[in-house]
């Protein structure tokens, strides 16, 4: 198609949660992309230029014009690459799909952060913080979101939601690893758990 962009670059970090989305989405897409690898001990020019604000990966330019923000850019290629899409037609429901995406980003990325970067009881406290808003997460997109009788959060292809916690699968892993602690159970939360395994899974993801 003409109007499809012609460059696509994403810099981004291998370690970097927010980056995997990113990757993700774009493999679901079928997007070509270069990807960049940077050095967050030594930002590159190209990204303080790109990402002047915060500095920070992701960032996905599109024949030279930068989006910064992984769910802002998530939004942004379900936007101007329609299939598979992401999020669903229905206005209500899209805006159900944000409200949980919006859900994940301020309450489960900062106890992250503190289990991450804590000991004793804060790092306890920020333990049962999470589990207590998986939870939560778990029980309103049970309610809200799921269609039954997908692997999916959206059915039989993997939607916004899918694909932020799916990326998250590995960091949880290793997390609990350092943690010493079972963060994400299936006899707590088994529908999360079921959609984050069917999304690792796929072929698209798992590819290179």
């Amino acid at each position: 198609m003409a109007d499809q962009p012609k460059e696509v670059k994403l810099y981004g970090h291998g370690f970097s949660g927010y980056c995997t989305m990113v990757h993700s989405a774009l493999k679901l897409k079928g997007v070509a992309y270069e990807y960049v690898e940077e050095d967050l001990q030594n930002k590159s020019e190209a990204l303080l230029r790109l990402n002047p604000v915060y500095k920070k990966v992701p960032v996905l330019v599109v024949d030279g014009e930068p989006i910064a923000e992984s769910l802002v850019i998530l939004q942004y290629i379900d936007d101007v690459w329609k299939n598979p899409p992401l999020l669903p037609e229905d206005p209500y429901q899209r805006a159900k799909v944000r409200f949980w995406a919006d859900y994940v980003y301020q309450k489960l990325v900062p106890p992250v952060y503190r289990i991450r970067t804590s000991e004793g009881d804060a790092r306890k406290k920020a333990e049962e913080e999470f589990i207590a808003n998986l939870i939560t997460l778990e029980d309103g997109i049970r309610e809200e979101l799921w269609s039954a009788g997908g692997s999916f959060i959206n059915g039989e292809k993997p939607g916004l939601l899918d694909v932020i916690m799916g990326s998250c699968h590995t960091g949880f892993k290793y997390l609990e690893d350092v943690a010493g602690v079972k963060l994400v159970e299936k006899d707590r939360t088994p529908l999360l758990c079921s959609c984050m395994e069917a999304f690792v899974e796929l072929d698209v993801v798992k590819g290179p």
